[in-house]
């Protein structure tokens, strides 16, 4: 474990913890002494995430949980609390795209967006703040949106976009709410990160390495560990009055 420990005592919870940006998240939590919640649908993935942290000496529970399900929202917040005693972080970041053009996006695909990425973060929120406004620490949320909505679009991607963008809308309108009730909410918005999502149809992950240098200014692509610092810091004490911002996190793409 890192002799780094803001988080010491504290119990963490991510959605869409099994891979990528989520599970990098829960094992940089993890590695400043927070106790792990990791959540997402499929136990398989979420027990690979559990393992790695407690291989480092961390501790971890996995629960399984649809964001879109209010009842499993209920379960995953209760779950935290029943192992650990108290819910202090909660990073919400299952999501799920469906590209394409907007004329031939089909309504399931619309909906599954919506239901997922803001409905999602909504009744997560909704649960989280619920509990965190009981405790006298109160409690921090990090919600992951994305520069496709709030800071950029591209073709194929207008749905996300909007449900990206409403992410962050909702998280800054939720941070005015509940701040004097000792919950500080806040947005990471990453870019391309190296995760498969950003690669492009038929992509290699050299060939992404390529573009990135050609057309981003910093020359590369971010990290899931970069855009986990970026989470832990907004949760941290050491961003105690940063209230309701959205982070980017996207070598420079938008600047």
């Amino acid at each position: 474990m890192t002799t780094r420990a803001r988080f010491t005592g504290r119990t963490a919870l991510v959605t869409g913890a099994g891979s990528g940006i989520g599970r990098a998240i829960a094992l940089a939590f993890a590695s400043e002494g927070a106790q792990v919640v990791v959540a997402g649908r499929r136990q398989e993935p979420l027990d690979e995430t559990v393992a790695l942290i407690e291989q480092a000496g961390g501790k971890a529970l996995a629960v399984t949980a649809d964001v879109t399900n209010t009842a499993d929202v209920q379960a995953l917040v209760a779950a935290a609390v029943d192992r650990f005693g108290s819910l202090d972080v909660a990073v919400n970041n299952a999501g799920v795209f469906r590209g394409g053009p907007l004329a031939d996006l089909s309504e399931e695909d619309w909906r599954t967006q919506l239901d997922t990425n803001v409905t999602g973060v909504f009744l997560a929120l909704r649960a989280q703040i619920s509990r965190m406004r009981t405790q006298p620490s109160g409690g921090a949320i990090v919600n992951i949106a994305s520069t496709f909505g709030a800071h950029a679009r591209i073709p194929g991607a207008a749905a996300y976009a909007a449900s990206k963008a409403a992410v962050s809308a909702l998280s800054r309108g939720a941070a005015l709410d509940h701040i004097r009730e000792g919950v500080r909410i806040n947005v990471v918005s990453p870019g391309a990160t190296d995760t498969p999502m950003s690669l492009r149809p038929d992509e290699t992950e050299s060939d992404r390495a390529t573009r990135a240098e050609a057309t981003l200014p910093l020359g590369r692509i971010s990290t899931t560990a970069e855009v986990a610092a970026a989470v832990l810091y907004l949760a941290s004490d050491h961003a105690s009055s940063v209230v309701g911002t959205d982070l980017v996190v996207d070598s420079g793409a938008t600047a």
